[in-house]
């Protein structure tokens, strides 16, 4: 297990505490309509952090060619469809380079700085040029309206329950998914960015916000600074 980072519930727990069997039944949301309108189309997409493939497969079946990464071999069994590679994302270099890097599941607001800032250093190393880099923020309330919950459609109970400062920014969030018949929980470590934050995480790394793609920002088009 990474160091703050913990799971519980039924079946195999990664290194980040995601629950395998959790995720793979977790629904889409809008993802991939967001991801499509902000591409070329069949472009060839790295996803980071592909986790079950919940994107995954929605993206190839929209007609792109997608390389699915994640540490976790236990998520990666369940993506059909995609080559996948299992390690680390900030240590990742495939040597290669693709129209769109996706980083997603707020993945850049890693604790520790020094894998955040890896991970953006591994999207601008694999971005062919005119190529463009997706990432997912957090809610700006995130961290702040604690507790709170959201009851699915599909008949299950997602929980914030606590957002705890730990030190050096970050703080301890814990997380509770209740469905029916089985309860899951995942405690993560988190640094909350402000947008000028985010915008200073992406030009150390050469890139830079090219436009944000929803209302709340917390989705965003970067490319790197010296492209348009």
């Amino acid at each position: 297990m990474r160091e703050g980072y913990e799971g519980t519930g039924p079946g195999a727990i990664t290194p980040d505490g995601c629950a395998v069997e959790l995720y793979a039944r977790l629904p889409v949301g809008d993802e991939p309509d967001v991801i499509a309108a902000a591409v070329p189309e069949r472009a060839r997409i790295l996803e980071l952090g592909s986790g079950v493939g919940r994107v995954t497969h929605a993206l190839l079946e929209r007609g792109f060619e997608v390389t699915a990464v994640d540490e976790s071999a236990e998520m990666l069994e369940r993506v059909r469809g995609a080559r996948t590679i299992c390690g680390p994302i900030e240590r990742l270099d495939l040597g290669e380079t693709f129209d769109v890097v996706l980083l997603a599941s707020f993945l850049v607001h890693a604790g520790d700085v020094e894998v955040r800032r890896g991970m953006l250093r591994a999207c601008a190393r694999h971005l062919a040029e005119g190529g463009c880099v997706l990432i997912q923020r957090e809610g700006e309330d995130y961290h702040t309206d604690v507790p709170r919950e959201r009851v699915d459609p599909a008949g299950f109970t997602v929980r914030i329950v606590s957002a705890e400062p730990v030190g050096d920014g970050v703080d301890s969030v814990r997380a509770e998914y209740v469905f029916p018949d089985a309860t899951w929980t995942q405690t993560f470590r988190a640094r909350p960015l402000t947008r000028e934050r985010f915008e200073e995480a992406l030009a150390e790394a050469g890139l830079k916000v090219d436009r944000y793609l929803t209302e709340d920002r917390t989705w965003v088009r970067a490319v790197p600074m010296s492209g348009t």
